[in-house]
């Protein structure tokens, strides 16, 4: 029963009251139907909503896909041992291979397609940090590559509050949450 959920929401008790919900990175479609409705009517009474990071910010994206990048001049293979390296390289190939078979007809009639959605995850994976290529790597399954196409709960719930002419903010940079994963070590990741 939706009122039996747990709703991860925290309310501050002041005048008028603040929330706090605590969201993951998934496709929100996967989630939607469980987030109980005491969340969702405080995420609708809401005048101003604060995220993680401002996904809907281009210059925020643009950041986030620059701190995943190696230092200029080094490639993963420069990095990783080599027979990481090669499976990696060839797991990819499967990927790419098995691509256009895991996608949904709603994403072909879309107009997506296998090459350009591989690209538009997988794209320079050669020069990116072995952290990022490790959450690369474990998104790159049958299951989410289906779900491709539908925002995670955090841009869902972005685009619906700039929709709904919220303000809206962050309280993250990207650096925040960038520099400590770009600070593991290589037996760390």
């Amino acid at each position: 029963q939706q009122n039996e959920l747990n709703s991860f929401l925290w309310t501050i008790k002041r005048d008028p009251p603040s929330y706090f919900f605590g969201t993951i990175h998934v496709p929100y479609t996967r989630v939607w139907d469980f987030i109980p409705e005491n969340s969702k009517k405080a995420f609708q009474q809401s005048h101003i909503v604060y995220f993680e990071l401002d996904l809907t910010d281009p210059f925020t994206i643009s950041a986030l896909t620059s701190c995943q990048l190696l230092p200029q001049g080094e490639n993963l293979q420069d990095v990783l041992p080599r027979d990481i390296y090669h499976r990696l390289k060839r797991h990819l190939e499967y990927v790419k291979l098995m691509m256009p078979s895991w996608m949904t007809p709603d994403q072909r009639g879309k107009g997506l397609y296998a090459d350009y959605l591989f690209n538009a995850i997988a794209g320079n994976w050669e020069r990116k940090r072995p952290v990022w290529v490790m959450l690369m790597v474990n998104s790159l399954t049958e299951v989410d590559i289906k779900s491709r196409g539908m925002p995670v709960l955090d841009l869902f719930l972005a685009q619906e509050a700039e929709r709904l002419r919220k303000q809206t903010g962050a309280v993250e940079k990207v650096e925040e949450q960038c520099h400590p994963l770009n600070g593991l070590n290589f037996s760390q990741v």
